[in-house]
């Protein structure tokens, strides 16, 4: 559903606020000297900050050559912000110790009250040195800085299964990863991680955000098996049909349409060793899926090789299902936001798509 253009404005009037006053001297001063405790070497240089859609990050150059870099989450986009970064952490250094995937290395963590003047809780990383992201790659050319990305239409077919083929290696290794439950990771000891807290996914802080849904309405545990997470999920669309303001609909014929939808999503989350959850699959094991891995989020080089995956917040174990299935991505635009509508995306999408038998497996290539 379309969200709450009231509850998006007072979100973005939160988020805003907050991010002018990082510009205050004296903040900018506590930031720097917070992260020359803990990373170091010799400053050189504050870099102005970056901000993006629920973080902002500030780099700090060294004399050595290297960079650290901080994040926190923004107030008014970021709901569950203690929750978000302790999740985030225990997944990058999971990710570190169990795939060869390249992720930041994490020099420090904290909470609001740790943090420079209370700003919120932070995660403190080396930086990734790096030419461009991915996202970058393979945007057509023509677009500018403020238009929403798309796919290159001539981009080279063998630079793009260059790309893609590095990206078919990341989400191999993830869907690889086997855990028990499926739920947002823990780290335990120094060498044991369990999906110890509920799966707090990127639709969840939306929902709150600009859906208007109660928190009180979200799950609050892990899950055993893949149906009752799918059961939650379905109950979880119709609490917020049933929540959002009445704007969110067109008519007394749409808001049927999208009770329909849901219900007939229940129905199916609530067959056992149906169409969603197969009873070979039901209990597990579950696999790391990340509700924000994107191109924009993965860095090259120089050479055009992945060096670095970053923003691994909304990562947790899920069932197999959620990592079988194709990257919406693939396009780089998502298909709600497809200039000709989703038809068109579908067909896009499609064409480019060519199934191939490798070790008895169905994969899909991605040709021109």
């Amino acid at each position: 559903m379309r969200f709450d253009d009231a509850a998006w404005e007072a979100s973005e009037t939160i988020s805003d606020s907050w991010v002018a006053g990082l510009f205050q001297p004296d903040t900018l001063r506590a930031i720097g000297d917070f992260m020359i405790k803990h990373r170091r070497g010799v400053p050189i240089e504050l870099c102005q900050p970056r901000a993006g859609t629920f973080n902002v990050s500030f780099r700090m150059k060294f004399e050595d050559g290297g960079s650290a870099l901080i994040r926190f989450p923004k107030p008014g986009t970021t709901m569950f912000p203690e929750e978000k970064v302790r999740n985030e952490v225990a997944t990058m250094r999971y990710i570190q110790e169990h795939t060869s995937i390249p992720v930041p290395f994490v020099l420090h963590r904290g909470t609001r009250e740790e943090s420079p003047l209370g700003l919120g809780p932070f995660i403190l990383m080396e930086y990734v040195e790096h030419a461009m992201d991915l996202g970058e790659a393979l945007n057509t050319p023509t677009l500018g800085v403020d238009d929403r990305p798309v796919l290159d239409p001539a981009i080279d077919v063998g630079k793009l299964e260059m790309f893609f083929g590095q990206l078919a290696d990341i989400l191999l290794q993830l869907s690889r990863c086997s855990l028990s439950r499926i739920g947002s990771l823990m780290q335990v000891d120094y060498f044991t991680w369990e999906p110890k807290h509920r799966p707090l996914s990127m639709g969840m802080n939306e929902l709150v955000r600009l859906g208007t849904l109660p928190r009180s309405k979200l799950p609050t545990t892990t899950f055993e098996t893949a149906s009752n997470y799918f059961q939650a999920l379905a109950n979880l669309h119709c609490e917020h049909l049933y929540h959002q303001r009445n704007d969110a609909v067109d008519s007394a014929d749409d808001c049927r349409r999208r009770f329909v939808a849901r219900r007939l999503f229940s129905r199916l989350a609530g067959e056992k060793g149906g169409r969603l959850a197969s009873s070979r699959t039901d209990h597990g094991p579950f696999t790391l899926w990340c509700d924000d891995l994107r191109p924009s989020n993965i860095l090259l080089n120089e050479r055009l090789q992945i060096v670095g995956v970053v923003d691994w917040e909304f990562t947790y174990a899920a069932p197999v299902q959620f990592s079988q299935a194709l990257p919406w991505w693939l396009l780089l635009e998502q298909p709600e936001y497809w200039s000709d509508g989703v038809e068109a995306w579908e067909r896009i999408f499609e064409s480019r798509l060519q199934p191939v038998h490798h070790d008895s497996t169905i994969i899909y290539r991605w040709v021109r």
